[in-house]
C-alpha cells in the first residue's frame, strides 16, 4: 500500500487548495459535469433527490473545485461552500506541525518558541517520519479524513465513487484502491479509529484532520468529534487547542 504517497498529495493539495494551485479547475469541472449529466458548473446547487443513476448528484459544483481528492473529501457537503469556514484546508496543509504547537500552547508554561523535538512518548511528527512509520500515520490520518466526511451520513455511492477515482488518480496502488472502498464504506466507530494512533501526537494529528473535514455548526459532524476525543482521551483543553489551531490555520 502507499498511503504516505496519498496523504503527501493530499497536503500538497491542501496547501494550494484555497488559491487553485496546481488544480485543473476547468477539466475537474467538465469531467463532473459529464459524470452527472450536467452542463456545467454555474448550474445552482440544488437539494439531493432520489433520481436514477446519471441524474443529479446534489453535490455543490462550485465546492468541489478544491483540489481534486481533498476538494471532495472537505467539500462534498452539502451547503459548503469554497473559501467557507468549513474549508479548513490549512490544518491538513501542516497538519504535524499544528497538532504539536497546539500541544504545547495546551500545556501549562509552554514556550511558544520551544524546540520541534519531540520525546519518544509523545511521538514524531507525520511530516519527519519515514518508512514504515510514517506509512502506518498515513493511514490513519486517511482513516480519520474518510471517517470524517462519512459522520453527517450524506455521502452517497456515487459521492464515494468519486473520492475513491480521485485518490486513485494520485496514484493509489490497488490494494490501496481496496482500502479506500472499504473505509468509505465502514461503520463510524470512534473506538476502533482511536485504537489505530500509535501516539499521543498521532492521536492529536487524528483528531485535528478530522476537524478540518469536518462542520463544527452541524450537531451530527459535532458528535462526531466529540465522540472521537473522548476515544482518543484528548484532554479538552488539547481538544480546544487543537480546534483554534484548525480555524486559524488559514
Amino acid at each position: 500500500m502507499n498511503a504516505s504517497k496519498i496523504l503527501q498529495q493530499l497536503m500538497q493539495q491542501a496547501g494550494g487548495g484555497q488559491k487553485g494551485s496546481g488544480v485543473d479547475v476547468q477539466g475537474m469541472l467538465n469531467g463532473l459535469s459529464k459524470q452527472f449529466g450536467g452542463g456545467g458548473g454555474d448550474e445552482p446547487r440544488r437539494e439531493r433527490q432520489e433520481k436514477p443513476s446519471g441524474g443529479n448528484s446534489g453535490l455543490d459544483m462550485k465546492s468541489l473545485l478544491g483540489g481534486g481528492a481533498m476538494g471532495l473529501l472537505v467539500g462534498s457537503k452539502r451547503g459548503r461552500k469554497l473559501g467557507g469556514k468549513a474549508l479548513k484546508y490549512g490544518a491538513i496543509a501542516g497538519v504535524g506541525v499544528l497538532a504539536w504547537k497546539a500541544w504545547q500552547r495546551s500545556q501549562q508554561g509552554a514556550q511558544e518558541n520551544a524546540p520541534q523535538g519531540q520525546g519518544a512518548s509523545e511521538g514524531e511528527r507525520v511530516e519527519v517520519l519515514e518508512g514504515e512509520f510514517q506509512e502506518r500515520r498515513s493511514l490513519e490520518l486517511l482513516q480519520a479524513m474518510i471517517m470524517a466526511a462519512c459522520a453527517d451520513g450524506h455521502i452517497d455511492e456515487q459521492e464515494q465513487a468519486l473520492i475513491t477515482q480521485q485518490i486513485d488518480a494520485l496514484g493509489a496502488d490497488q490494494e490501496m484502491h481496496r482500502w479506500v472502498e472499504q473505509q468509505l464504506q465502514a461503520p463510524l466507530d470512534a473506538q476502533a479509529l482511536a485504537r489505530e494512533a500509535d501516539s499521543p501526537q498521532a492521536a492529536r494529528e487524528m483528531y485535528l484532520v478530522s476537524v478540518a473535514v469536518i462542520d463544527e455548526q452541524n450537531p451530527m459532524e459535532r458528535a462526531w468529534l466529540d465522540q472521537l476525543a473522548h476515544a482518543l482521551q484528548l484532554p479538552a483543553h488539547v481538544a480546544t487547542e487543537l480546534e483554534r489551531q484548525a480555524r486559524e490555520a488559514n
